[in-house]
């Protein structure tokens, strides 16, 4: 079994604390890219939740991310091209390097790896994975640049002594907000009590079934410029800044 410094227990018993204590999930999120590099060292770093238990989406998929070092919202292709998708969608929380689940030169043949880690010069990665009672919570990428070794076993030790305490973190907060989601109001409601337009009305509906903004474009017959118009009137409208907090604050079934 591998062991740890005393300064690296303490540092994991304060990162602990901060998960459990900290009101605001994703400063949760936040502290755990931003402080765990004090023990295992990376790159860059992204931390997904679930687009269906957090009530983002009606599909399993990744969404709302918080990032460290990187500049891209990368979900689309994670989820197209990801070789280990059936590892993190499995249900059970669990830590890995990549290279555990594929060889390294497998790996550089296939297209995520060349869509994701070529275009950011990243090599390796260590995974962290959140599940609880079989439901797929989130997950997290830890990467490391060209030229550095691979993570070591202690990195995937560590990440493992996380893994639970931020799944049940995760498992509440995903409990709380559907209690909260029972009584939210509904895009008719919404709509009436803060005075939107038709129009107004039938994008909002379709943000929140989840269309893009080029299937709204085509199935409304408008132009980007004007569907953006349309949605900073909503969004000023309701006092919300983005389409996450449209699901934070709207019931997404009538």
């Amino acid at each position: 079994m591998l062991t740890l410094e005393a300064n690296e227990w303490v540092f994991l018993n304060n990162l602990i604390y901060t998960i459990n204590s900290e009101s605001d999930e994703i400063k949760v999120r936040k502290a755990v890219l931003e402080r765990l590099r004090m023990i295992i060292d990376y790159d860059a770093a992204d931390f997904f939740v679930s687009g269906k238990a957090f009530l983002i989406s009606d599909k399993e998929c990744l969404a709302d991310p918080v990032y460290f070092n990187c500049v891209k919202n990368l979900s689309a292709e994670y989820d197209s091209k990801d070789y280990s998708r059936g590892v993190m969608y499995s249900g059970k929380a669990s830590v890995y390097r990549e290279t555990d689940i594929i060889s390294d030169e497998e790996r550089k043949q296939t297209d995520y790896y060349k869509a994701i880690y070529v275009a950011n010069r990243w090599h390796y990665s260590l995974q962290m994975v959140f599940a609880m009672n079989g439901v797929f919570l989130g997950a997290a990428s830890f990467y490391r640049n060209v030229g550095k070794a691979d993570f070591t076993y202690e990195d995937v030790f560590i990440a493992d002594s996380l893994k639970d305490h931020i799944s049940l973190r995760l498992y509440n907060e995903m409990l709380k907000r559907s209690d909260e989601a029972a009584v939210k109001p509904s895009v008719n409601e919404v709509a009436e009590k803060y005075n939107l337009t038709k129009h107004e009305k039938i994008i909002l509906r379709l943000l929140m079934d989840g269309k893009s903004h080029p299937e709204i474009c085509e199935e409304l017959v408008i132009t980007n410029n004007t569907l953006k118009k349309h949605i900073q009137n909503i969004y000023r409208k309701i006092g919300v800044t983005g389409r996450v907090d449209l699901f934070k604050k709207i019931r997404e079934k009538e």
